[in-house]
C-alpha cells in the first residue's frame, strides 16, 4: 500500500522551542524508496535553510540508473498513450482535489526544504490547482486532430494530429518545489507521455511528496521515474534519454543543456534568468504601487525567476511613491514558523545568500545608497537577508545588470513612458515585466512594447502566471518555448499532418479524379491548368 502524503510529522521550533525543524523517520523512508538508486551510489544531505540543520540523506542516482529508469518509463509510456484521453484527465482533476485538501502537509515540506513564507509556498499549491484543472478541462480540446483547408477544396482534406513525444524530461531548480516539478509534469502526462524528472538534491522531498499524491490520484507504475543528483552528471543524463527535455534555471546553464539537446536533435524549453523590470508611471495610486511592489519583489525572498528587481519611477511621483515603498518595505515580516505569521522566509542557501552579500557590497563600493535593508539577519537563521532597497546604482554595477535572485531592488528615476520603455528594454533579459498606472488602456499599450515574455499591468507576477491558458515564458537570453496554456502542452507533442486525396480511384468504375490526372496532362499542359487554377482560388478567395 501506498504511504499516506497526508500524514508527515514535521515539529516547528517556533512553537516547540526543544524541538528542531524534524521529518519523522517513517515518514522519510517511503519517500526515498520513489528514488531509482542503485547500491552504492552515495547519498547527499539536505539541509534546512531555516537553521542550517540536516533534513535527510537522500538517495543519488548514477547514470546508469538514469537509464534504467528512462528504460522503464518509456515500456510504462506506450500503454499509457493507447489508454482513453479521459483516464489521464482524471488522474489530473483528482491530483487537484488531493492537493488543496492535503496543503498543509506539503507546505510544510515546502517550508522546510525552500525556507520560504508560508504565504509563499501556498502559491505553489494555488499553482499546481490552478493547472491540474485547467489542463483536465482544456486538454481535449488542445489535442484534437484540427482541420485545415488542402491543396484541392473538396478533393485533399488535411488533419494536423498531435502525438505524445514518449518520455519527457524534467530538470528542476530548488526555488519552487512543487511548482516546477508536478506543475510541469502534469502537462507532460495528460499529453501521453511518460516523465523522468530530476528535482534539485536540496527540494528533492517535496517533488517525492507528488509522486505519491499522483499515485494516490491514480497513475499507473512506472509513468514518473525520480532521479536524484547534481546538473552536470545526472541532469545531463536525463537529457541523453529523453525526447524533449524542460529545464528551468539559469542562463549560463541552460545554454548547456540546449547544447546537449541539439546535439541529439531533442527539443527543449528552457526558462532562464530575468533581471525583471518594473515601471509607475505618474497617474497612478502610490500606495497601491507600493504595495504591489513589494510583493513582486520580496516575494520567496525574492528566489522566483520572475520577481522584479529593478524599478523605474516617473520623476512626478518617485519621492512620493519611494517614501510609500521603503515603509512598506521596512514593515515586512521576517520568520521561520509553519503557519502565516511572516511576510518573507530565508534564502534557501549560503550561496545564494553569498550572491546576494556580493552584489549589494559591490553596489554599495560604487556609490549606490541603501534606503531599506541591506542586513544579514544572522538572528533569525543562517541565510536570513533583510528586503532591500537601493538607489543610485551605477551601470557599472553587478546588481544593475546581472540577476541576483534574492531580495534586492534597484530604484531609478525617469521622464517618461519612452525613457521608462527604453531602460525596460535595455537587456539580454526578457523574461516578465510591471507596469502600474490608472489608465490601462495606457498601460496596455507600454506592455506590448516591452520586449519580455509575459508583461503585468497593475500587478507584479501573478496575473501572467496565474492565467494558465496563456503561454509563459521567455525572449532572448531568458528562454525557449513556454509552459502554461495550449503551447505549454503542445511543447510535449509531436506534429503529423495527414492529408487524404479523393476520387483518386474513381466513382462506380468512373475516372478517378486524383492529382496524377492532372499530372497526366503532361509538363508542357499541367503547369498551364494550373495557373488558371491558381488565380481562380484568389478569385474565389479561398485560403
Amino acid at each position: 500500500m501506498a504511504h499516506d502524503p497526508g500524514h508527515i510529522e514535521l515539529h516547528d521550533p517556533e512553537t516547540d522551542p526543544l524541538a528542531t525543524y524534524v521529518l519523522e523517520p517513517d515518514d522519510v523512508r517511503p519517500l526515498l524508496r520513489r528514488v531509482v538508486s542503485s547500491p552504492g551510489a552515495g547519498t547527499t544531505t539536505s539541509h534546512a535553510p531555516f537553521t542550517g540543520s540536516p533534513i535527510a540523506a537522500i538517495p543519488l542516482s548514477t547514470p546508469d540508473d538514469v537509464a534504467r529508469a528512462a528504460k522503464n518509463a518509456r515500456a510504462a509510456q506506450r500503454l499509457w498513450a493507447a489508454r482513453p484521453l479521459r483516464d489521464r484527465t482524471a488522474v489530473l482533476s483528482r491530483v487537484h482535489d488531493l492537493v488543496l485538501e492535503r496543503q498543509s502537509d506539503v507546505l510544510d515540506l515546502i517550508q522546510l526544504e525552500s525556507g520560504k513564507a508560508r504565504v509563499s509556498a501556498f502559491e505553489e499549491v494555488c499553482d499546481i490547482a490552478l493547472v491540474a484543472r485547467h489542463y483536465a478541462s482544456r486538454a481535449g480540446r488542445y489535442l484534437a486532430p484540427r482541420r485545415v483547408p488542402g491543396l484541392l477544396p473538396g478533393l485533399t482534406s488535411v488533419r494536423v494530429l498531435r502525438h505524445p513525444v514518449g518520455v519527457v524530461g524534467i530538470v528542476a531548480p530548488w526555488n519552487f518545489p512543487l511548482t516546477l516539478t508536478l506543475g510541469d509534469v502534469l502537462p507532460a502526462l495528460v499529453a501521453g507521455n511518460a516523465v523522468l524528472l530530476r528535482p534539485d538534491p536540496q527540494t528533492s522531498l517535496t517533488s517525492l511528496w507528488a509522486a505519491e499524491l499522483l499515485e494516490e490520484a491514480g497513475l499507473p507504475d512506472g509513468l514518473l521515474q525520480v532521479v536524484v543528483g547534481d546538473g552536470p552528471t545526472v541532469g545531463a543524463a536525463v537529457v541523453q534519454h529523453v525526447d524533449h527535455v524542460s529545464f528551468t534555471g539559469s542562463t549560463r546553464t541552460g545554454r548547456v543543456v540546449a547544447a546537449q539537446a541539439g546535439e541529439r536533435l531533442v527539443p527543449a524549453t528552457l526558462e532562464l534568468g530575468g533581471k525583471n523590470p518594473m515601471y509607475v508611471a505618474e497617474d497612478v495610486d502610490v500606495e497601491v504601487a507600493a504595495e504591489g511592489a513589494v510583493r513582486a519583489c520580496f516575494v520567496g525572498a525574492g528566489q522566483v525567476c520572475v520577481s522584479i528587481e529593478r524599478i523605474y519611477v516617473h520623476e512626478d511621483v518617485a519621492d512620493e511613491f519611494t517614501a510609500a515603498f521603503v515603509r512598506r518595505t521596512r514593515e515586512v515580516r521576517l520568520g521561520s514558523g509553519l503557519d502565516y505569521r511572516s511576510d518573507m522566509g530565508s534564502l534557501t542557501s549560503a550561496a545564494q545568500l553569498a550572491t546576494v552579500v556580493e552584489h549589494v557590497e559591490d553596489a554599495i563600493g560604487h556609490g549606490a545608497t541603501v534606503l531599506a535593508g541591506g542586513v544579514h539577519r544572522t538572528d533569525l537563521g543562517p541565510w536570513f537577508y533583510e528586503p532591500t532597497i537601493l538607489t543610485d546604482v551605477p551601470a557599472e554595477a553587478r546588481l544593475g545588470r546581472e540577476e541576483t535572485f534574492g531580495p534586492v531592488v534597484s530604484l531609478y528615476r525617469v521622464a517618461s513612458d519612452d525613457e521608462a520603455v527604453a531602460a525596460m528594454n535595455d537587456s539580454d533579459l526578457g523574461l516578465n515585466a510591471s507596469i502600474w498606472t490608472a489608465d490601462t488602456r495606457r498601460g496596455a499599450a507600454i506592455a506590448a512594447r516591452v520586449r519580455a515574455g509575459t508583461v503585468n499591468v497593475n500587478e507584479g507576477y501573478a496575473a501572467t502566471w496565474g492565467s494558465v491558458a496563456a503561454p509563459q515564458g521567455g525572449v532572448g537570453a531568458s528562454g525557449i518555448g513556454s509552459r502554461h496554456g495550449r503551447e505549454g502542452l503542445w511543447e510535449t507533442t509531436r506534429v503529423q499532418t495527414v492529408a487524404v486525396q479523393r476520387g483518386a480511384h474513381g466513382v462506380l468504375g468512373g475516372p478517378g479524379v486524383g492529382l496524377h490526372r492532372l499530372f497526366d496532362l503532361g509538363t508542357d499542359t499541367w503547369p498551364r491548368v494550373y495557373t488558371e487554377v491558381l488565380r481562380t482560388m484568389k478569385r474565389l478567395r479561398l485560403p
